[in-house]
């Protein structure tokens, strides 16, 4: 089995997209993995129809993405990071320089699967799997 880190597909605007869609197929991957970005973020329609129409099994940042159909997401809880950030600013309003504060990484990650784009797609998820899941969405 090869395994390739290297990207198969750049996407810097929407024009882009079809062009990164067919590199993408052309490369035949048996799994998609989409990265951490706003700007792909905005465009998750399109790219969870691709990989639920090329039946690719994909890996997403948000579950703003599993809950427009994505497989799955493992992610920093908006829950807790929306705490965070009231946390932050509660201090920031009662004095506190906002240089001076500690950088905070996430305490809480979710992961949340995907049943119906399972199924789709012709994936059978491993109990054992799906039962340490955050959320199931079916």
């Amino acid at each position: 089995m090869r395994i390739s880190l290297d990207p198969v597909a750049e996407v810097r605007r929407a024009n882009e997209l079809d062009n990164a869609f067919f590199a993408i197929a052309s490369a035949r991957p048996r799994a998609l993995l989409v990265v951490a970005d706003r700007f792909l973020l905005a465009h998750r329609k399109r790219i969870v129809e691709f990989a639920v129409a090329k039946r690719l099994p994909g890996m997403f940042p948000y579950r703003e993405y599993v809950e427009a159909g994505g497989l799955m997401s493992y992610a920093p809880s908006n829950i807790e990071l929306f705490r965070g950030a009231a946390t932050y600013v509660d201090k920031i309003l009662k004095g506190a320089k906002p240089g001076d504060l500690p950088v905070q990484e996430p305490t809480k990650l979710e992961l949340i699967v995907n049943l119906k784009t399972s199924k789709a797609i012709g994936l059978t998820v491993p109990e054992s799997f799906l039962l340490r899941a955050d959320e199931l969405i079916e």
